[in-house]
């Protein structure tokens, strides 16, 4: 899987506020793993917010369904606690409650991470916590769309493939039965991407 070089990677698009960098498929900074998976459907350019060097760790993508059963979410804890602790970088959409419940727990710890909306960045409000994770140049965000400021079934989708596609290994807390984070997960098993197990 080929990694972004970082070394110009702050070029500004007019249609992009001043903290918004877009990454363009033509830039040496976009990601190659992009292309590698999601080939023609791979975003012609990717929008982030944050200390863009996150991108050169490796990343481990957290998924979890929005049902989650009871005795998946200790060790969904369990295991965010122990990327947190060994200072792994983690992506997600953070979107489910499980998600969100696991996000709590990453930005406590020091460690770089990746919150990919289903959305635009623009106009993103921002909770407090993860202000100061941005001030402390231990967060970015990361979005494959340009406009759309609600999150959509259909955005979700694209927003979790884009995840699996930037990841190195990823992690499924649970996955429905016939849904679509268990296609996603059959897609990272195809392309080669580890499925880590806690």
């Amino acid at each position: 899987m080929n990694r972004p070089v970082r070394d110009n990677c702050k070029r500004k698009s007019r249609d992009c506020p001043p903290s918004i960098v877009a990454i363009r498929e033509q830039d040496k900074d976009y990601p190659g793993c992009l292309r590698d998976f999601l080939e023609a459907v791979a975003p012609g350019t990717i929008f982030a917010r944050g200390d863009v060097d996150i991108l050169d760790h490796k990343r481990i993508a957290l998924f979890c369904s929005i049902k989650c059963p009871g005795e998946q979410i200790l060790k969904a804890y369990d295991i965010a606690r122990a990327l947190r602790d060994a200072g792994k970088t983690v992506i997600s959409g953070f979107h489910s409650p499980m998600e969100k419940e696991c996000l709590t727990l990453l930005l406590r710890g020091e460690q770089p991470i990746i919150i990919c909306p289903a959305r635009s960045l623009e106009n993103l409000r921002l909770p407090a916590d993860w202000k100061k994770a941005l001030d402390g140049s231990r967060l970015l965000l990361l979005s494959p769309f340009r406009r759309g400021r609600r999150a959509t079934v259909e955005l979700a989708q694209e927003r979790n493939a884009f995840v699996a596609a930037m990841a190195d290994e990823a992690y499924f807390v649970h996955t429905t039965p016939g849904g679509n984070l268990e296609k996603l997960k059959a897609c990272v098993i195809q392309w080669g991407i580890p499925i880590l197990s806690l």
